[in-house]
């Protein structure tokens, strides 16, 4: 008896100290490295390999294929016109690239990166995603407002579902069920994964033009991220009742680690908000982490738990009648990724 107690006081020690060190890990990111690109044009969502110890970016037409650990450009997928995303399919060595200004999906061999075909979508396709559970891949097209279906192992489209809205990211709880952020109604529409029906209409209570969004699928929670008002919307998937609220950024992105049970809001201020989730019904504002102007993607890489926004060098253009709020200008040669961890 007595050597079982010791031996269960130590793994509550172990615990202890393992989940005390997570919090310590987190309170201590920051940029720790930055890698510079070639080329200039815009920038949206990067995507981790954690195993090959990659990071695809996308990069005004073009999609940069990046070794984490040196920095160094491995290769460069062009002719992706006016890229959003990129997903992979690790189990058919494919990956899709969202080409946003010639409303087509990109298929490439992931082990040679050369390109495949490209699939016709829906108007400005932006997030894409692959739903394991369905075996699908799912562009969410900004201009038609709607998602374009497509089956990887035929790369043909197969559904187009309308959203009533338009839509700007999506995720699955890997049980049968798809959650779309729509940016101009301020909710989340859930369809179904195989039959493409529209199940519910979730509503934001305080949260305005929702773009980044992330899942804990263990406690069915989602971390809807509204740049319109800056907010960070906590909201059970299950039954779309909002749970919590926070002051975040003009987020664009939002990721979650299931391990350190963290949601990480990037912003296009150049911060990152951390939302702790204590449990499914308890969140807390942890930090907001330093990083640069413009970083408003996300990407976490699972193993390391690190995190990778991408960014670039700017100005400010001066407002006319015609365009009262313009977008900074981008300096040529200035564009980078940047790595953020302990």
């Amino acid at each position: 008896m007595l050597k079982k107690n010791i031996l269960a006081s130590l793994s509550i020690l172990l615990m202890a100290t393992s989940l005390s060190s997570y919090a310590q890990n987190v309170s201590n990111y920051h940029v720790i490295k930055s890698f510079p690109i070639n080329g200039d044009g815009g920038w949206d969502y990067l995507t981790v390999d954690a195993p090959n110890k990659t990071v695809y970016v996308s990069h005004g037409n073009e999609v940069n294929i990046l070794n984490i650990e040196t920095g160094k450009e491995i290769y460069t997928i062009k002719n992706t016109i006016g890229v959003h995303g990129i997903v992979l399919v690790k189990s058919l060595n494919k990956g899709y690239i969202s080409n946003g200004k010639d409303n087509s999906c990109t298929v490439f061999d992931i082990k040679t990166n050369e390109t495949l075909k490209k699939i016709e979508t829906g108007a400005n396709p932006d997030a894409i995603f692959y739903d394991d559970y369905s075996k699908k891949i799912f562009t969410c097209n900004g201009k038609s407002e709607d998602a374009t279906v497509i089956d990887p192992i035929t790369d043909k489209v197969v559904a187009t579902i309308p959203l009533g809205g338009k839509p700007e990211t999506a995720v699955s709880n890997d049980k049968g069920l798809v959650f779309v952020n729509i940016e101009t109604t301020n909710e989340v529409v859930v369809f179904d994964a195989k039959t493409y029906q529209i199940k519910h209409r979730y509503k934001l209570e305080g949260g305005e033009e929702p773009s980044g969004l992330a899942i804990d699928l263990s406690t069915n929670r989602l971390f809807v991220g509204c740049g319109g008002n800056q907010q960070m919307i906590v909201m059970d998937a299950l039954t779309g009742k909002n749970l919590a609220k926070f002051q975040i950024g003009d987020c664009d992105g939002v990721a979650f680690d299931p391990m350190y049970k963290n949601a990480y809001s990037s912003n296009r201020e150049g911060t990152i908000t951390v939302v702790k989730e204590e449990n499914a019904n308890k969140f807390e504002l942890v930090k907001n982490i330093e990083t640069e102007f413009g970083a408003r993607t996300i990407a976490l890489n699972p193993i390391t738990h690190h995190l990778f926004v991408s960014t670039a060098k700017t100005e400010a253009v001066k407002p006319t009648d015609q365009n009262p709020r313009p977008r900074p200008r981008i300096l040529p040669g200035t564009f980078h990724v940047l790595e953020i961890g302990e």
